[in-house]
């Protein structure tokens, strides 16, 4: 008589997302009554009282549609990227060798785009993200089988404009139709809180659109999302020329690396805040490139396309805490120490002690709601402290750091085997804890003069 063995696959359960849902949902219903009884009538952070020129919010609301567009395109990558090369049979070491050229091209151009950016203007950058996109789609269109490696060059390139280009751009034109500093810094706020929320919202999208547009038959579905995102850059390339074409003051390259030396490279504030920004983007990268493993190690099953969503869902939630926190009087720079400390904390346990997935999945979301919390945090004491006209570049030079310990962790463990999963994450909650203590020598700093702009 046969023995028949039962599998059991983990999926989180529907409560988990009507949580994630509500909480959300009460966090910015609630928003609004919160600051009428307690924040000064002198000083508003809704966008309903800014008395502002139509003008400020309406590019607001054309640039977050841009922008959940330019997400969903990265995200659609993301999903369906992995999925491709299942389907086309790549072994583990081609992956590897793939990734190491995305990063390496993220290390050796990228670290340049941003430089670039502020030299040419931040529009255009944006622009070439959805260029970047619309030759990946058509590349695998046309190509039978395609090379993955060119994709992935491309795409590695646009995800490095992807984080730099489109927050100095909002930035940018936030000056351009807003002078009064006030109401600039509280409609900023509100659009760097309102970019991860809608990111992250996009993010799911894009995974709903992949998994629709594959379906059931894969022969006939694997290339539908190269035309969903041939389409998707097309329009974005469409909306980009089309509005907001105004000129943009644009310095010469002596006048750049004179005003880069000084305000950039000669300011201790500006390396202690690149070095948290290098600390998170590499413990994010390695926590995408380890979560599934992690997930299913020692023979473990889970649903990766359920989690996936609630990961996202726990970061959009983490976001909605951020207007909260800042109309709280609580500094910005104690949170980010508080959220980092909790990262590492949580990294560290995930690195060192074995958890089912029930628990792992906790875990994971925590760490994404700090993010959510972390990133328009960090976009913040950007607007406080670095200049306008040099931003681009002193966000993609801060990510070099990054990019480059994410190429040699991958050489170590993807060709050498010389480290262990648990290896890599344990040097995320390092990068992490480092990141708390950039914040806390942040704060010794804080006698100088913020600044956002150069003073005449």
């Amino acid at each position: 008589m046969g023995i028949v063995i039962e599998t059991f696959i983990w999926e989180p359960s529907s409560s988990v997302f009507i949580f994630i849902f509500f909480s959300s949902f009460l966090l910015l219903s609630l928003f609004p009554f919160y600051l009428s009884k307690h924040a000064p009538t002198t000083k508003s952070s809704s966008l309903s009282d800014h008395p502002f020129s139509s003008s400020s919010p309406r590019f607001q609301l054309y640039f977050l549609l841009l922008y959940s567009l330019a997400s969903v395109l990265d995200g659609l990558w993301l999903v369906y990227g992995e999925f491709e090369l299942v389907y086309y049979g790549i072994s583990k070491e081609d992956t590897v060798t793939f990734m190491l050229i995305g990063f390496g091209a993220a290390l050796f151009v990228g670290s340049l785009l941003g430089l670039v950016s502020d030299l040419i203007g931040r529009k255009k950058t944006c622009l070439v993200f959805f260029i970047l996109h619309l030759i990946v789609g058509i590349w695998k269109m046309v190509a039978p089988s395609p090379s993955f490696w060119v994709a992935n060059l491309c795409l590695s390139l646009a995800t490095s404009i992807f984080s730099f280009s489109f927050e100095t751009w909002a930035v940018v034109e936030h000056d351009k139709v807003d002078s009064k500093p006030g109401h600039r810094q509280d409609i900023l706020n509100e659009t760097f809180w309102l970019m991860t929320f809608f990111e992250s919202a996009s993010l799911i999208g894009s995974q709903v659109i992949g998994n629709w547009m594959v379906g059931g038959n894969l022969e006939k579905g694997i290339g539908s999302p190269s035309i969903a995102a041939t389409l998707l850059a097309i329009l974005g390339i469409a909306c980009m020329s089309r509005h907001y074409d105004g000129t943009t003051k644009i310095m010469t390259f002596k006048d750049y690396r004179m005003s880069f030396s000084v305000y950039i490279l000669g300011d201790r504030r500006i390396w202690l805040l690149a070095c948290a920004q290098a600390c998170l983007h590499f413990s994010i990268a390695v926590f995408w490139i380890l979560w599934a493993p992690t997930l299913v190690a020692d023979g473990r099953e889970a649903f990766l396309g359920l989690i996936y969503p609630c990961l996202l869902g726990a970061r959009m939630l983490g976001s909605t805490v951020f207007p909260w926190l800042i109309n709280a009087s609580l500094r910005t720079e104690d949170c980010l120490t508080c959220a980092f400390v909790v990262q590492a904390l949580l990294l560290s346990i995930i690195a060192y002690d074995y958890e089912e997935i029930g628990v792992l999945v906790t875990q994971f979301s925590l760490y994404h709601a700090c993010i959510g919390l972390i990133l328009p945090l960090l976009a913040r004491l950007r607007t406080m402290y670095v200049p306008n006209e040099l931003r681009g570049g002193m966000i993609s030079l801060s990510l070099a750091s990054a990019n480059a310990a994410i190429l040699f962790i991958l050489m170590q463990r993807g060709y050498y085997r010389t480290i262990e999963n648990s290896t890599m994450i344990a040097f995320a909650a390092v990068g992490l804890f480092m990141a708390a203590g950039c914040m806390e020598a942040f704060k010794g700093d804080m006698k100088e003069e913020p600044i956002s702009t150069f003073k005449d």
